[in-house]
């Protein structure tokens, strides 16, 4: 089934979708772009690994932690003192996240990496181990002489890939952002494709090695496929409002593309 937005589907967004959206979109853009690749590249995916806490929260047990509910108690000459009310208790258990990401090899050097695909979650746009694991890559990889390709269709969350802020905000106002930083042009040289909620993802330049041309690489596809083959159409409650938020303005364009694109109901079995 189509899907119902021209380009990014906000509600794909949702923290609770992104970590399988996030690895079938790296493996569907493997498999786009290495027919393309002819005999002397391959397309790989990778993975990188990093501890961050987990939130598990315990309410204390009233035998635990007891708290009056009659008035503080006055006598003569002293001061009321409450009593503290009972806190929750919040504890981090580390959790292993596993974070794909695309890599160009050239076969002719070795299998050497000339090209480094990121596709950027939550845990790369807030604070802590996930974030400073992509900082740590990124900063890597443009010290190299290999090419770097940040997509970013997450709204929320802080600015994380390469280009500065102040130099891609004032393009225009986007919702995603896709960064092309090439290795053999000043690093601090970006190629930018800036798109708003209500426009399709897209084509971009992927570079290779020295002396070959670069390769055209369709986004919007490879996001149709994501969507049609992981069933999110079924797997969304989009009568629900988006998470993260829209505007009030996009939710309501949003509702209306809903409305004029029902689900179709499930057919009973034979």
């Amino acid at each position: 089934m189509a899907m119902i937005f021209p380009g990014m589907d906000p509600y794909l967004e949702h923290p609770g979708l992104w970590p399988g959206i996030h690895n079938e979109f790296i493996v569907y853009l493997r498999d786009q772009i290495q027919p393309a690749l002819g005999p002397r590249y391959l397309a790989a995916t990778e993975t990188r690994v990093f501890i961050e806490g987990g939130d598990r929260v315990i309410v204390p047990d009233a035998f635990v932690r007891r708290t009056s509910t009659s008035a503080p108690r006055v006598t003569q000459g002293s001061v009321a003192v409450a009593e503290d009310d009972a806190p929750v208790i919040v504890r981090a258990d580390p959790i292993e996240i596993s974070e794909s990401y695309l890599t160009i090899l050239d076969r002719t050097a070795g299998q050497k990496i000339v090209t480094v695909i990121e596709l950027l979650s939550p845990s790369n746009k807030r604070g802590g181990a996930g974030r400073k694991a992509y900082q740590r890559k990124q900063r890597e990889v443009l010290r190299s002489d290999t090419h770097l390709i940040e997509i970013d269709l997450l709204r929320t969350g802080r600015h994380t890939v390469a280009v500065p802020k102040g130099l891609a905000q004032p393009r225009g106002p986007y919702d995603y952002l896709i960064c092309v930083n090439r290795a053999k042009r000043p690093r601090d040289e970006f190629e930018l494709y800036p798109r708003s909620l209500r426009r399709p993802l897209p084509t971009i330049s992927v570079p290779l090695a020295k002396g070959d041309p670069d390769l055209r690489v369709p986004l919007q596809p490879v996001l149709d496929h994501t969507y049609n083959a992981g069933s999110y159409r079924e797997r969304i409650a989009y009568d629900r409002p988006c998470v993260p938020p829209l505007s009030d303005d996009d939710q309501a364009w949003a509702d209306a593309l809903i409305r004029a694109n029902p689900a179709e109901a499930p057919q009973p079995e034979a």
